[in-house]
């Protein structure tokens, strides 16, 4: 079996020493592709690369995409072929980083942090995790993790999702509308796909029905929020933080209001980020190239045609 990538820097060289009957052939992500450059599978990440729909032609039957979002990817050139993704595998560090998000919120970090002498010693306006109420806009691998962590601080869990399965976890409240888990959230976690529905999921609408002094942290694609909009609600002060580790566009532009909004915290998409994030994100790709040499079914499949 021979597999296409675009993987540089000898991040592949782990999968390469567990599968030594399969053939890795690397192909620049622009430009023209060797005409002997052919294979059953394409590893690649979500972008649409200028020689993508050539490469796809070159026999490929699967593609794997090195995320869980794969909203990035010209889904038109898929056809009939097969898609699977990293869905979950950043779901630990994700995870960790909304409830950094959510503890620097409540614990004024790192405004608490003294340079000088303070007006006062022993006491502080602090808030809490503990008995505030959680919103998380899909429960995938992430907004599970998210779940879990969250309910180890005592907080309460409501969740919205796509699909009517039934909790994963015991503690995980599923509502049956956005604007009822907006009403009662103090915290709410964006970790549903970007699809043609969840596009400005969260609009003016969407926003004014939030909790009067929430805190959004968006960890999924920058455009289910309507920045236009949620810079009003940052503005008047009903949103009273929004952390955002995934904005619209990215790379933001220099000079963009997001940089220097005071109930803004921004980071470059990055929550993903552990010293083990790229074997988590490589690790779904070896099970289902195991998978696909031993006969078994794939597991990760996209649904091109799923919405929210």
């Amino acid at each position: 079996m021979r597999v296409l990538h675009h993987m540089e820097d000898g991040r592949l060289d782990p999968i390469i020493a567990q599968f030594q009957d399969v053939e890795f052939v690397y192909v620049p992500r622009q430009g023209d592709i060797p005409e002997d450059a052919s294979g059953e599978a394409l590893l690649t990440i979500p972008r649409d690369y200028p020689n993508l729909a050539e490469l796809l032609n070159r026999g490929v039957d699967w593609v794997h995409v090195t995320s869980t979002g794969i909203d990035g990817f010209p889904l038109e050139l898929l056809g009939h072929r097969v898609m699977t993704c990293s869905r979950g595998a950043g779901a630990i560090a994700i995870s960790e980083w909304c409830l950094a998000m959510m503890l620097a919120f409540e614990k004024d970090l790192p405004g608490v942090w003294l340079d000088k002498p303070p007006e006062r010693w022993f006491t502080a306006e602090l808030g809490a995790l503990y008995g505030k109420t959680l919103g998380l806009i899909g429960l995938g691998g992430i907004g599970t993790a998210v779940a879990r962590r969250a309910l180890a601080f005592d907080m309460s869990v409501l969740a919205v999702r796509r699909t009517a399965a039934p909790a994963p976890l015991e503690g995980i409240e599923i509502v049956s509308s956005l604007s009822d888990l907006l009403e009662h959230s103090d915290h709410v976690v964006v970790a549903a796909p970007a699809t043609a529905a969840t596009r400005h999921l969260l609009d003016a609408d969407a926003l004014a029905a939030t909790k009067p002094g929430v805190h959004i942290v968006n960890i999924a694609r920058g455009d289910l929020i309507d920045q236009d909009a949620l810079r009003a609600a940052l503005d008047d002060g009903h949103v009273a933080r929004a952390s955002l580790d995934t904005v619209e566009p990215e790379p933001l532009p220099e000079g963009h209001w997001l940089y220097d909004h005071p109930r803004v915290r921004l980071s470059a998409h990055v929550s993903w980020c552990m010293p083990e994030s790229w074997d988590l994100l490589m690790a779904p790709f070896a099970d289902n190239l195991q998978r696909r040499l031993t006969g078994q079914p794939l597991e990760g499949i996209v649904n091109p045609d799923e919405e929210y």
